[in-house]
């Protein structure tokens, strides 16, 4: 499953040749591993691709070579040896004398200073370079994301027995983990998260040692990942054998957030216009100020990738097609948080529910 068997890269690399026109430019040199990675299949951690209009290359060195050749056919392999510096500008020579892009958004100064170094190649600065083809998930992707989510809901469906009184945050993040792991994930999205009581009102708090105490609220934040494709899903819990008011309260106002975006966004809408279908429901019932991230965000190769659902998202049209985080919350210093996050495919008419977990928030003490 996942990326090395989707085997469509070379109508990737198509898609990618029809832009080098608009682009003005010959070639491009694709410098990001997760870009690289989309594009031609190659799953190490070092290397070059250089696409022209009819050829395509792949450079790495020694450590790759054989899963190079095995991952990546469409592409002809170029061994780097000796200096990476010099290997990098030999790589390129292979394009000729031509205008070539290059990822503007990713290029240090310093390698670029080396690149324009070469006589015969003009640059071309290009920003979010193959951003607008990845946003569209093609089949092979969805299945192996749909693989991460489920070993996500397999997990999260266990805070209710793994989470009471005294456990750590940290030592809780680490059954998560465990579990995440046991149900086939390859790695992790991102470190879990896991942040109570007062902890939970930091969207991003890193587990630490304190316990958990009944009356507390609990943020839950974590995704698998699956031949590098990610998940990512958050459910929030009330510790104790009856939720307080003022939990029920805050969670119910994020629930309704959330399933009204759900059930209102469609491809073609923009950002914005996405976000604002939760925001306006925070903010009526008066916790604005409250809810200060995103809606939500693109996810595939990078658990944080675009598009995004965003009050500064505006001109950025939701293709159907893309993967998005939907997780509103309300977060107030010195009480906590409540954050609840689906991850969905965006459709013509709708979305494709990709999470599972159920929304199940007390946890009898």
């Amino acid at each position: 499953m996942g990326q090395e068997t989707t085997k469509d890269f070379s109508n990737r690399l198509d898609l990618v040749r029809s832009k080098l026109a608009d682009w003005e430019v010959d070639a491009i040199l694709i410098t990001n591993n997760n870009n690289r990675r989309w594009l031609s299949g190659f799953s190490g951690s070092a290397g070059l691709l250089l696409v022209s209009e009819d050829k395509a290359w792949l450079g790495t060195d020694s450590r790759y070579w054989e899963q190079a050749e095995e991952q990546a056919p469409g592409f002809e392999l170029f061994r780097f040896k000796g200096r990476p510096d010099v290997v990098m500008l030999d790589f390129v020579k292979l394009a000729g004398e031509v205008r070539i892009g290059f990822e503007a958004d990713h290029v240090t100064v310093s390698r670029y200073d080396k690149l324009n170094s070469l006589d015969g190649v003009t640059w071309i600065s290009i920003e979010n370079i193959l951003s607008q083809f990845r946003q569209r998930k093609d089949e092979g992707e969805i299945i192996t994301i749909q693989a991460a989510a489920k070993i996500t809901d397999v997990a999260m469906a266990m805070v209710n027995s793994l989470a009471h009184p005294g456990i750590t945050e940290r030592d809780l993040a680490w059954k998560l983990e465990m579990a995440m792991r046991e149900a086939g994930a390859t790695g992790l999205a991102f470190p879990v998260i896991v942040a109570s009581g007062s902890n939970s009102a930091r969207p991003h708090h890193e587990p630490g040692d304190r316990p958990l105490t009944m009356g507390d609220s609990i943020i839950i934040d974590m995704g698998a990942e699956v031949d590098g494709y990610c998940s990512d899903m958050t459910r929030s819990f009330f510790l104790g054998d009856e939720s307080d008011e003022q939990f029920d309260r805050i969670y119910n106002i994020v629930l309704e957030a959330e399933q009204n975006a759900i059930q209102k966004m469609r491809g073609g809408m923009t950002g914005k216009e996405i976000d604002s279908f939760a925001r306006e429901i925070i903010s009526d019932a008066g916790f604005g100020d409250e809810f200060g991230h995103s809606l939500g965000h693109g996810l595939g190769l990078e658990v944080h990738e675009q598009p995004n659902l965003s009050p500064l998202a505006e001109d950025m049209i939701i293709v159907a097609g893309a993967v998005v985080t939907v997780e509103p919350g309300i977060y107030i210093s010195g009480w906590g948080g409540v954050r609840i996050e689906d991850l969905v495919q965006v459709t013509k008419n709708g979305v494709n529910m990709l999470s599972a977990c159920p929304k199940t928030p007390v946890i009898s003490g």
